[in-house]
């Protein structure tokens, strides 16, 4: 490549590059732009003489970013998330009048419990906003935050640098599902009868420990451990059936007993502080009237929830 006039650069090739990058497809990228398939194909053509690069290629019944694509892509969300904050710095933002698309990184317990009312907000203050609901691993959160990916991400309390800003957003007791026909369901209730069972342990990751699992290392103790997947709902389902043990929070816990029939709850019997549940979003979003409006839609309907 060779030095660049940014005079000469159409920026708007950049929000091009985007959307096919988003949706991995040329006509779901025109859709989402509003503009017709030959005008993404002529922009695409242009970005590839600009970076003498093919920048995406054909995969199935999309496309897929080359190397460079992807090595770019962080960058180019960056520098449109800065110039759309400074367009809108100072500017008032009307819920009912945007259109706003808004991506949240939330794993499925948030999307059960802050979801459904945020929608129903929504579908009256803001009918045309669009929210999409991601899973990003915990490692990859701030380079999302700050490329511009996501706009927020929920989760437990983690280390981040200062260039992430977060609230807490309310706690909650971890509690142990079984069935009602578990030997465990009535009776004494100890951390022996908890060891005696195996267990399910929900984990986006491919393996490690559980908060659980810490606490009881802590203590000497370990738990057996027959299922790992990824949903607590497929997780109480598997509950329902046999007498492994699922430990999760309570508040969701609730909602599938009300749900599934047949699944108790008891208190989780280990010492363990309630797990803390933040919002997380990038410094430069807090120049966002839009994305600071849709903050505080979110933390005051998660707190709300966790109080009920």
């Amino acid at each position: 490549m060779h030095n660049i006039n940014l005079s000469r650069v159409d920026l708007n090739l950049f929000v091009v590059f985007d959307a096919i990058y988003r949706e991995g497809n040329l006509t779901r990228a025109a859709e989402s732009l509003h503009l017709s398939q030959p005008a993404v194909s002529h922009a695409l053509g242009r970005l590839r003489e600009r970076f003498d690069d093919p920048l995406f290629e054909r995969s199935g019944k999309g496309v897929a970013p080359t190397p460079l694509a992807k090595a770019i892509v962080g960058r180019v969300r960056a520098a449109l998330q800065d110039l759309e904050s400074t367009l809108t710095e100072g500017l008032n933002f009307d819920p009912a009048q945007s259109n706003r698309v808004f991506t949240l990184a939330a794993r499925d317990v948030l999307e059960s419990s802050a979801l459904p009312p945020l929608m129903a907000r929504l579908h009256v203050q803001a009918p045309a906003v669009q929210v999409r609901s991601v899973r990003i691993a915990r490692r990859d959160m701030e380079s999302a935050l700050s490329s511009g990916q996501i706009d927020f991400a929920a989760d437990v309390l983690l280390p981040v640098s200062d260039e992430i800003e977060h609230a807490a957003v309310g706690q909650e007791q971890l509690v142990v599902m079984m069935r009602d026909s578990h030997v465990a369901a009535v009776g004494g209730w100890s951390l022996d009868d908890y060891l005696q069972s195996r267990h399910v342990l929900v984990s986006s990751r491919n393996e490690g420990p559980g908060v659980e699992d810490f606490a009881l290392t802590r203590i000497g103790r370990v738990r057996d451990v027959a299922l790992r997947c990824q949903n607590f709902f497929a997780a109480a389902q598997v509950v329902r059936q046999t007498d492994l043990l699922l430990t999760l929070p309570s508040g969701y816990a609730d909602e599938l007993v009300r749900q599934l029939p047949g699944l108790i709850t008891r208190p989780l019997p280990l010492s363990l502080a309630p797990l803390e549940l933040h919002l997380y979003w990038h410094k430069k979003s807090s120049r966002d009237p839009a994305v600071m409006w849709l903050r505080d839609q979110l933390t005051q309907l998660m707190n709300e929830a966790r109080r009920s």
